[in-house]
């Protein structure tokens, strides 16, 4: 199911699932023009969280 388009870096949390792995930040559903490059986050190696380097942005990965 697709998320309606948010603003890149507007939240310091978000929940994920696996259907949207590989993690990368910003996310597909991000608006970019405001946003830092992307980068990929190891999720499922970090015990089901990650935090971006970039904005900080710590995800969650919700059905672990």
């Amino acid at each position: 199911m697709a998320r309606k388009p948010v603003q890149a870096n507007a939240a310091s949390r978000y929940e994920v699932t696996r259907a949207e792995l590989p993690l990368h930040c910003p996310m597909d559903d991000m608006t970019l023009w405001n946003s830092h490059p992307r980068v990929y986050l190891p999720i499922e190696e970090q015990g089901g969280e990650a935090k971006c380097p970039y904005c900080g942005a710590v995800y969650i990965l919700k059905d672990l």
